[in-house]
């Protein structure tokens, strides 16, 4: 068994990797900027938590202490943070490479680095930082979460217009498969390279109109399905396939099935 240090393992995917890690028997420290004081720690469920934030190094050094793999689930922030995205990525890296941690596993986005939208960059920026830092890592790369399109979905709703973008076809992944796909990275012998990339997807390979559908159906929600055309780089990288991987399923929790399990938005 190993020591895990979890950064971002309070979002989506980063709980599930909690989660199945203590389930496994390792070890798993937490950093989290929502643990009071840096230095400070916390114990829930079998984790332990400890304050730091990698957009200033504060209390990193202690988080990653005795860590045999440091997992970067990080989700990021919009706006003026997302600029540090990047430069957090490479704190972290250099954190754990400092404290003797054999190697990185970073959660990413599939195909990032073939896209101009911006958070996507920033994804691209930050696989490069690890890439750069002399620590063996691996980047999973997974297709888009299940929570997004459900998301657009009930936010149209909210107006009583449901979205479908014109051209978008989707092969979501449930958070739970993303975090398995992870903590196997976390898991697995060395890859050879000192920089590895993986990608994973969803089960399913679905138009936009079919998710949408199925939403309805399973969340009884009203609104007129409208088609429309979704501008710039999203829907650039959408309407190329970008954001598929249909050799590369791995997921076993369908859109449906993710539904019909009460998660229906984040």
């Amino acid at each position: 068994m190993a020591v895990l240090c979890v950064a971002g393992g309070t979002g989506q995917v980063g709980r599930e990797v909690v989660r199945l890690a203590l389930e496994a028997g390792h070890t798993v420290r937490v950093l989290s900027r929502h643990v009071p004081s840096p230095g400070s720690s916390t114990h829930h469920d079998g984790a332990t938590y400890f304050a730091g934030d990698v957009t200033t190094g504060v209390g990193l050094d202690v988080a990653v202490a005795g860590a045999d793999v440091v997992i970067d689930c990080l989700e990021g922030q919009f706006g003026k943070a997302r600029k540090q995205f990047a430069d957090g990525g490479a704190r972290l890296a250099q954190a754990a490479r400092d404290a003797g941690a054999g190697r990185a596993v970073v959660l990413s986005i599939i195909n990032c680095d073939r896209s101009t939208y911006p958070y996507y960059v920033s994804k691209a920026s930050k696989e490069r930082a690890y890439a750069d830092s002399g620590l063996e890592s691996v980047v999973v790369r997974a297709t888009q979460f299940h929570s997004l399109v459900a998301m657009v979905f009930g936010a149209g709703s909210r107006l009583g217009l449901i979205p479908v973008f014109k051209g978008a076809r989707f092969q979501t992944i449930s958070p739970a498969d993303a975090a398995k796909a992870v903590l196997e990275a976390a898991e697995g012998p060395g890859q050879g390279a000192r920089h590895h990339v993986r990608t994973v997807g969803g089960p399913e390979v679905l138009s936009m109109q079919e998710l949408a559908v199925s939403w309805k159906a399973a969340t009884g929600a009203r609104g007129k399905l409208i088609h429309i055309p979704l501008p710039g780089a999203m829907g650039r990288y959408l309407r190329a396939g970008l954001n598929l991987a249909p050799e590369q399923k791995y997921g076993r929790e369908t859109f449906v099935s993710w539904l019909e399990n009460g998660r229906k938005t984040l």
